[in-house]
C-alpha cells in the first residue's frame, strides 16, 4: 500500500491558491511587511496592491512564514495525509528553508523539506514533479532526495528595467546603480542554485532579450542534453507588463518552435528586490 504523500510550497513558487487547489497542491502564503503592516500574497495582497504601494515609494519588506503558520498547515495536512514534501524558496534567497528544516525534526521523518535552490517558475516545477513522483509511488524521503539531486538542472535568466530596488535593498552599491541609470543599462542577471548573480549588460531590451535567449539555448543544449520540447520545460516570468510578458513569449515561441511556455508572474518576494518591468527566461529538465 503505497504512503499518502502530500505536496506542499510556498507562495514564491507563483502557484496561486486557486491553481493550487486544482493541482491538489498546498501553498504557504509569504508574508511581506509593508510600512509596518503584514500583508499575505495571494490572501490580503494581490500583484495589482503590491505594485501600487511598492511604486508609491512604501517600504516593503519580505519576511519569512512564522514557524506557527508552517507548522500550523503541516498538522493539518498530516491529520489526511502519511507524509509532506515540502519545497519552500531557495535556502540562498531566504532563511525560511533553514528554519523549515529545523521544524521538520520534531516529525520524525513525516516531512521532508526539500533544499533544493529553486524559486519562482522553477520551484513551481519542483512541486509539479513532486506530485508525479508521488504518483509513481515514491515517498517523501525518496522524492526530496531525487529533488535535491535535480537542483542544477534549471537555470533563470532576468532582465531589469531599473536598478532603483537593488540598490534600495543594498544589493548593489549606489555608484553601480548611478553608472546604469545614466546610461540607461539594462542589467541581466541570473539564478544558477542558490544566489542572484549579475550576468551581462544590455543597452536595450531588445539586446537583453537575445542575451538572455542565447544563454538558456546554451544552457539546455550544453547543460541538460539538448534544446527539445520533450526534454525542457521553458518558463517565464514577469513582473507587471503583461504586454511585454505577451511579446516575449512570442519571440521565444519563434526560436524554440514545438515548446509548450508557461508565463506566470514573478513571486512578489523577488519582484520586491527587483522592482516592476522585469523579464525572466527559465528552463528546467523534464523528468524522464
Amino acid at each position: 500500500m503505497s504512503k499518502k504523500i502530500a505536496v506542499v510550497t510556498d507562495s514564491n513558487s507563483g502557484i496561486t491558491q486557486t491553481e493550487a487547489l486544482e493541482r491538489g497542491i498546498r501553498v504557504l502564503p509569504m508574508p511581506f511587511m509593508i510600512n509596518e503592516e503584514t500583508f499575505y500574497e495571494d490572501i490580503t495582497l494581490t500583484q495589482t496592491e503590491f505594485y501600487e504601494k511598492l511604486e508609491s515609494g512604501a517600504n516593503v519588506v519580505t519576511s519569512q512564514p512564522s514557524p506557527e503558520s508552517v507548522m500550523k498547515l503541516w498538522d493539518e495536512i498530516l491529520k489526511e495525509h502519511d507524509e509532506i514534501v515540502y519545497i519552500p524558496m531557495s535556502s540562498g534567497l531566504s532563511g525560511s528553508c533553514q528554519s523549515a528544516i529545523m521544524l521538520s525534526e520534531d516529525y520524525d521523518g513525516r516531512v521532508q523539506v526539500v533544499n533544493n535552490q529553486r524559486i519562482s517558475v522553477t520551484q513551481r516545477q519542483s512541486a509539479l514533479d513532486a506530485k508525479l513522483l508521488a504518483e509513481r509511488g515514491m515517498d517523501a524521503a525518496q522524492i526530496k532526495d531525487f529533488l535535491e539531486k535535480d537542483k542544477y538542472n534549471s537555470s533563470i535568466y532576468i532582465m531589469l528595467d531599473t536598478l532603483y530596488y537593488l540598490k534600495k535593498g543594498g544589493r548593489i552599491t549606489p555608484a553601480a546603480a548611478a553608472i546604469g541609470t545614466m546610461l540607461k543599462l539594462k542589467p541581466v542577471l541570473t539564478i544558477q542554485g542558490d544566489k542572484l548573480d549579475a550576468f551581462a549588460k544590455a543597452r536595450t531590451s531588445n539586446q537583453g532579450k537575445s542575451i538572455m535567449i542565447n544563454a538558456i539555448r546554451n544552457d539546455m543544449e550544453n547543460r541538460f542534453g539538448g534544446a527539445k520540447a520533450d526534454n525542457i520545460w521553458l518558463e517565464v516570468a514577469y513582473t507587471k507588463n503583461e504586454e511585454t510578458m505577451r511579446q516575449f513569449v512570442a519571440e521565444l515561441e519563434k526560436e524554440f518552435p514545438g515548446f509548450d511556455i508557461v508565463a506566470n508572474p514573478l513571486s512578489l518576494s523577488v519582484a520586491c528586490h527587483i522592482g516592476p518591468g522585469a523579464l525572466a527566461v527559465a528552463c528546467c529538465k523534464k523528468i524522464k
